[in-house]
């Protein structure tokens, strides 16, 4: 059995983060996100993988190469327009040769889900294999109805009354040739795109078998920048200690820690729960690092800094007397002196922040800043719960920062200055 895996989108509902690097290039726990996929197709002993590219596609050919590292044969093809799922797979056509599966980049599997629905199609004669999960609220996916198993109908974003089930597409597929012949037929949708549940239609029509495989195995899709958070606490949760770099004496250490190679972390440092600590790193003195933190390679933290379930991503410094809440930070950044990156909104409430141009509840109590690369904050600035700040931009000293900031931006506080002679009876 072969693999395709989808990496080939922008990501736009994770910018500023993806404005740099491609979102299934997103750093959770030491890997990009899709290497998860690669390797746990690799466990499921499914070696052979086509990437689908686009969007800045030399990014993923130079990290993953032709995958002989990771114990796999890797080959890519660029989906040249971005025209939907359906003709994403139909780029791979000449690469399989019969049955394959088909994988979202962004959404990370159990490696005992591939196993076991390898070994389902295995066992039916259906034409495709369709991951289902069971969720509480069905109107944002795509909902299945099906009957002794096998789905009978797909309905896109239906209402409450008009769901024929609670069970929805995971985008999780294994296939046949015959879904080239109706990948072939489909045409654009209202959305200009080709849909593979389109596809999927034709094949009912056809009288084709779709197995529903129904699951509740972990799989988890990352989407909103929030969600990096919470899949980097998700495996930072399982790692064990491995200290490849120095701790100081009077560093204190209570969780597992990665440490890697030439990294340093000083004497007073005081690290909680799991934290990962990238390569060329300076972490400290007299820090509070708490979990589930993530650095990348080439972070220095300055004395007296407090971080909490954040990730700090490669060349970034985080100055001294600053603190960093559940934050994403990106590459290259500069974080001055007394920075305060809040993470709770002052009336308790969940926090809110603007995706695509829409303001969306993210769930989480607590949710801080998110950076793009190669932002630089100036001493003594704020930022509130949720604001998000563009690539390359500035934000000067004293800025309380309430919004979300573009690209290429400088915001600066203009302060008057009120001087006067001294007295001349003042003593000094």
């Amino acid at each position: 059995m072969k693999a395709i895996i989808l990496s080939a989108g922008e990501g736009t509902r994770m910018r500023p983060l993806t404005l740099t690097k491609p979102k299934t290039m997103l750093p959770v726990a030491g890997k990009p996100i899709i290497q998860y996929n690669i390797e746990s197709l690799r466990d499921s002993s499914v070696t052979d993988i086509l990437l689908i590219v686009n969007y800045k596609e030399s990014m993923v050919k130079n990290y993953f190469k032709d995958g002989k590292e990771l114990g796999v044969n890797i080959t890519y093809k660029k989906q040249e327009e971005l025209s939907g799922t359906a003709n994403a797979i139909g780029y791979g056509e000449d690469f399989v040769d019969d049955k394959f599966i088909v994988l979202n980049g962004d959404i990370i599997l159990d490696t005992d889900l591939l196993t076991n629905i390898i070994q389902e199609y295995n066992r039916n004669d259906s034409d495709t294999l369709m991951v289902l999960t069971e969720v509480e609220d069905p109107t944002l996916f795509g909902v299945v109805k099906i009957e002794n198993d096998l789905v009978t109908k797909i309905i896109e974003k239906p209402t409450l009354e008009e769901a024929p089930s609670n069970y929805i597409n995971t985008g999780i597929y294994i296939f046949n040739k015959d879904i080239f012949d109706k990948i072939n037929k489909t045409e654009k949708s209202s959305r200009g795109e080709y849909e593979i549940t389109a596809s999927l239609t034709m094949q009912l029509e056809d009288n084709k078998t779709i197995w529903g495989f129904k699951s509740d195995k972990k799989w988890l899709d990352v989407g909103r920048p929030w969600e990096l958070i919470e899949i980097n606490e998700y495996f930072l949760d399982e790692i064990t200690t491995n200290i490849k770099g120095k701790v100081e004496p009077g560093a204190h250490i209570h969780g597992n820690i990665y440490l890697g190679e030439r990294s340093v972390v000083r004497s007073g440092v005081y690290i909680t729960g799991s934290v990962y600590i990238g390569k060329n790193c300076d972490i400290g003195p007299n820090c509070y690092i708490r979990g589930s933190s993530y650095f990348g390679d080439n972070v220095n933290v300055g004395n007296a800094v407090e971080i909490k379930n954040s990730i700090i991503m490669d060349n970034t410094n985080v100055n001294h007397l600053s603190y960093v809440g559940d934050s994403v930070i990106g590459s290259n950044c500069n974080i001055a002196a007394g920075t305060n990156v809040a993470n709770l909104r002052f009336d308790n409430e969940t926090v809110k922040t603007t995706i695509k141009d829409e303001k969306i509840d993210s769930g989480r109590r607590k949710l801080g800043a998110i950076f793009g690369d190669y932002v630089k904050t100036g001493i003594n600035s704020s930022f509130s719960p949720g604001v998000k700040v563009g690539c390359n931009s500035s934000v000067g000293s004293d800025v309380l920062l309430y919004e979300d900031l573009g690209s290429n931006k400088v915001v600066l506080v203009k302060q008057k200055h009120v001087i006067t002679d001294k007295k001349n009876s003042e003593k000094r």
